[in-house]
């Protein structure tokens, strides 16, 4: 699974329901030495997940004192608005956020897992509905980047 949001409701979900399985498990036979063993492994892997599912952290958009905020755990972007021209939505499996400077041409990024490489935008998760990305974009006052070709023509 690609999408943060929807890995981190898949691990705990699947956690929680392997914890309740080793405890079903083990209250069905307390006395079979298998069933004691299978629950306490179903226990203990459920644990696990329930753990690093907890654990995950979530890209999250902010707006604060005039500046934009990305955050993904440890990895922060912060852009005055006025360095702001336009965004568009990357969609697909994995959609991500374009953040164009005043002159239409895309901000390049560092990547997100630390690699030297950079990327002309932001990942988001794939349970991130564009309509709340666009909606939160003109809450901001940022306005979406015109990709089309008639553009101002009227007809």
């Amino acid at each position: 699974m690609i999408c943060p949001v929807g890995r981190k409701h898949g691990e705990t979900w699947g956690g929680a329901a392997l914890t309740l399985l080793g405890v079903v498990t083990i209250a069905l036979s307390p006395t079979y030495w298998a069933n004691l063993i299978l629950g306490i492994l179903l226990v203990a892997v459920g644990c696990a997940l329930l753990w690093h599912g907890f654990r995950m952290e979530v890209p999250v958009l902010e707006v604060e004192d005039g500046e934009f905020r990305y955050a993904r755990g440890r990895y922060i972007v912060r852009i005055p608005f006025d360095e702001i021209g336009s965004y568009y939505v990357l969609r697909g499996r994995t959609r991500s956020l374009g953040l164009c400077d005043l002159t239409g041409r895309p901000r390049v990024f560092p990547s997100v897992e630390g690699r030297r490489a950079s990327r002309p935008y932001l990942p988001l998760t794939g349970m991130t509905s564009p309509s709340k990305i666009e909606a939160f974009m003109l809450a901001v006052g940022i306005p979406p980047r015109d990709r089309s070709l008639t553009a101002g023509s009227s007809s």
